[in-house]
């Protein structure tokens, strides 16, 4: 029993540090997580983001992997896809992000990283579903739903933009940039 306490202790610690940005200290109790107790995805994917935060994207990338194939998760996926976008593999970055957001529709580093690619790809129309898939489950979220409105403008359906603005405006009427899109339209 004890392996199991002493893992989730050092997998807390390693969190914590990691959260006050001390490395160091994060990465130490994240291997200690690593070898005490079975094979578990988290601390992997704590020393990959401790590898992130150093400029280590090969390291990274190994870490993320370990935790993939201990247990593929949204949070894998991202991490990887972050990777491949540093390193100019788009297409391949689109793809995860895409895996990723389907495992989990919440995941907001998929979620954003495809509004960027699906910009620079011009593949609005494919990420808008994963939007609207958001914006189901948290319909508050203004900036997914201005994003929304910004792909629907850029696809000229200006009606579409038009009611996603105004349902941000009635939650919020003083949300600056909603109301300067909206304007545009009016002009």
């Amino acid at each position: 029993m004890s392996g199991h306490l002493d893992y989730e202790i050092n997998k807390e610690l390693g969190e914590c540090y990691l959260f006050m940005g001390e490395l160091d200290k994060a990465e130490e109790y994240y291997k200690k997580a690593v070898s005490s107790n079975g094979i578990h995805p988290d601390p992997y994917l704590g020393l990959a983001t401790v590898a992130v935060q150093r400029g280590q994207l090969e390291d990274a990338m190994r870490m993320y992997e370990k935790a993939h194939t201990i247990e593929p998760s949204d949070k894998s996926l991202s991490g990887i896809g972050l990777i491949r976008l540093e390193n100019g593999e788009t297409e391949e970055a689109y793809s995860l992000f895409t895996e990723a957001i389907t495992l989990n529709p919440e995941n907001m580093v998929a979620l954003f990283s495809l509004i960027r690619l699906g910009h620079e790809l011009e593949r609005l129309e494919e990420i808008i579903p994963h939007l609207e898939a958001y914006l189901e489950i948290d319909p508050g979220k203004h900036e997914v739903r201005y994003s929304l409105a910004g792909s629907f403008v850029c696809l000229d359906q200006k009606d579409a933009a038009r009611a996603q603005l105004e349902i941000i405006l009635e939650a919020d009427p003083n949300h600056e940039a909603a109301k300067e899109m909206l304007e545009q339209f009016q002009s």
